[in-house]
């Protein structure tokens, strides 16, 4: 029964050992640079010089030229001219060649998939 009075007046000690006082740094360095893996290693001038060469499906800077009023759906999107697919691309799978079109389920692969593949054993 004192095991209990006993175990609660321990002060309660850390495993985990810190060397040294807490302390922050004096001087931390937070200037903008460039990420280390940047393919340019630099940063750009400005955001503006930034928005220009960007690609976000498609070229961000267009997107004021063929919006009225700074919104997305200002006009219509056949104002943005023809949509094709370039050489050797494709929108949709039914548009490749017949042996990379999706093949036709059978009616045995139908009822294996729906009764969970119960069927292919009774």
């Amino acid at each position: 029964m004192n095991a209990t009075a006993r175990l609660l007046s321990q002060q309660r000690q850390p495993m985990i050992r810190f060397l040294g006082k807490r302390s922050t740094p004096s001087k931390v360095d937070h200037t903008p640079h460039a990420h280390p893996a940047a393919p340019t290693h630099s940063l750009p001038e400005s955001f503006a010089t930034y928005r220009q060469k960007a690609q976000q499906h498609g070229p961000l800077n267009q997107s004021s030229q063929y919006s009225t009023g700074g919104h997305i759906g200002g006009s219509p999107g056949a104002s943005l001219g023809p949509i094709e697919a370039g050489k050797g691309k494709f929108f949709d799978r039914s548009e490749l060649p017949e042996r990379f079109q999706r093949l036709s389920w059978t009616q045995a692969e139908i009822e294996a998939v729906e009764s969970g593949g119960a069927s292919l054993y009774a």
